[in-house]
C-alpha cells in the first residue's frame, strides 16, 4: 500500500447533518478499550454547555450508519439524552473505515499507549501494511512505530496493572529489558509496591539483571565444580580398584590457591 490514503465525503452530502442516535452503530475496529465514566460525563457536561463542536464521523451501511470515529461524543450525547448528533458522511468501503477509524482514533492521542500499540498493530497485520507505511500514514518516524509495537510483549496481566496503577510508557518499556514474563511481572510488583518512578525503576532493573547475571554465573561455576568433583572421584575409584587389586597404589590431593593436584603413586613391581 503506497501513499496516504485518501477518502472522499460522499458527493451528494458534502454538509454536517444531523442523524439520529439509534441509526449509528458502532465501529468494531474502535482502538478505545477503556472509557472512564468520570471522562464521559465532563465531556456530556461540555456537550451540555457548548453542543457537539467537532461532528462524528460515519459511513452508510444500508438505511442506517456505522461511525468512523467519535464514539467517546456518542456515548456522552447518550448521556445527554440528545436524540440526533451532528455527523459527517464519508463514501468508503469496508476496509478503509477501519482504517480510518484506526488512524483518526491514534491521531487523536487520547489513547492509552497500549491501545495506541495495539492499534497500529492492527494497521499492520489485519491491512497489510508494513511498519513503514504504518508510520507514514500516523505521521510518526517508523522507529517510534517499532516502540511502540514492542509494548506488545508485555502480557496482558502486566497492561493491565501497568494502566490500573498509572504507570507511564517509559516504565513500561524499562521492563522490556528484561528476558522472561516471570521476572518482569516479579519487578513489576516491586516497582507497584515501592511506588517508583522511572528513574529508580530503571536502576531497580539493573541491579535485577546484575543480580541474575551473578546468579547464571554461579551455576555456571557449580557444573564445573561437579565435573572436577566427578574426576576426583573417579581418581579415587580407580586407585581403590587397584588397592583392592593387591596393588599398593594410594594418592594424594594438594590444593593451592590456583589449582588441585592430584599425586598418584603406583609400584612398578607389586608382590604376586
Amino acid at each position: 500500500m503506497a501513499g496516504i490514503l485518501k477518502f472522499q465525503k460522499e458527493k451528494t452530502i458534502g454538509k454536517v447533518l444531523n442523524i439520529d442516535i439509534d441509526k449509528i452503530s458502532p465501529n468494531s475496529q474502535q482502538p478505545r478499550i477503556c472509557f472512564e465514566s468520570d471522562d464521559l460525563i465532563a465531556l456530556a457536561d461540555s456537550i451540555k454547555a457548548n453542543g457537539i463542536l467537532q461532528p462524528l464521523s460515519v459511513r452508510r451501511v444500508g438505511d442506517t450508519y456505522e461511525l468512523i470515529s467519535g464514539e467517546r461524543r456518542l456515548r456522552a450525547a447518550q448521556i445527554c439524552g440528545m436524540d440526533q448528533v451532528p455527523c459527517i458522511i464519508f463514501d468508503i468501503n469496508d476496509r478503509n473505515s477501519a482504517i480510518l477509524a484506526l488512524v483518526e482514533n491514534i491521531q487523536r492521542q487520547d489513547l492509552t499507549f497500549f491501545e495506541e500499540a495495539t492499534a497500529i498493530e492492527k494497521l499492520i497485520t489485519l491491512y497489510g501494511m508494513t511498519q513503514e507505511e504504518a508510520a507514514a500514514q500516523l505521521g510518526k518516524a517508523q522507529c517510534t512505530v517499532a516502540n511502540k509495537l514492542r509494548l506488545l510483549r508485555l502480557s496482558e496481566e502486566q497492561r493491565d496493572l501497568i494502566v490500573r496503577y498509572g504507570l507511564t510508557e517509559r516504565h513500561a518499556r524499562a521492563l522490556l529489558k528484561l528476558g522472561s514474563t516471570e521476572d518482569r511481572s516479579v519487578v513489576l510488583d516491586k516497582i507497584i509496591t515501592n511506588n517508583l518512578n522511572v528513574e529508580k525503576t530503571e536502576k531497580l532493573i539493573e541491579d535485577y539483571i546484575g543480580c541474575q547475571r551473578d546468579k547464571a554465573s554461579y551455576k555456571k561455576r557449580s557444573k564445573v565444580f561437579q565435573n572436577v568433583k566427578m574426576f576426583v572421584n573417579t581418581i579415587n575409584r580407580a586407585v581403590e580398584t587397584m588397592q583392592a587389586a593387591g596393588i599398593s597404589a594410594d594418592s594424594k590431593k594438594i590444593q593451592s590457591e590456583n589449582y588441585i593436584e592430584y599425586r598418584v603413586r603406583i609400584p612398578i613391581q607389586h608382590k604376586v
